[in-house]
């Protein structure tokens, strides 16, 4: 199971930190490749930023441009986005999802074979 948190209501300019606590099945976490999307209302889930099982490799989409910065506390089982600089337009629910892959990265949602449910951001302007 994958249990996300950290969402909330921020101003414009300022910043959140999102966690995703893995438990139970995903016993070996680094074995496990996760990543974080999002989903406006009204639109699809989009694909925010991945990280390798190992922790040694990200990708960010283009949105990104230096804002939020992923990273994983193997020994925690536990992800984190960091984000600053929020927008308006990063309101959505974020998810964490995982899968194994211990080395690679996936950016499609349908890879992924585990979901945490979700936590709201709103970024008011």
């Amino acid at each position: 199971q994958l249990q996300a948190s950290g969402g909330g209501l921020v101003q414009a300019g300022g910043s959140l930190r999102l966690s995703c606590a893995a438990s139970g099945r995903i016993f070996i976490f680094s074995s496990y490749a996760m990543g974080w999307f999002r989903q406006a209302p009204g639109k699809e889930r989009e694909f925010v930023v991945a990280i390798t099982g190992n922790g040694r490799d990200t990708y960010y989409a283009d949105f990104m441009t230096g804002r939020f910065t992923i990273s994983r506390d193997n020994a925690k089982n536990t992800m984190y986005l960091q984000m600053n600089s929020l927008k308006p337009e990063d309101t959505a629910i974020y998810y964490c999802a995982a899968r194994y892959g211990v080395s690679s990265i996936y950016r499609q949602p349908y890879e992924y074979d585990y979901w945490g449910q979700g936590t709201l951001v709103t970024v008011s302007s």
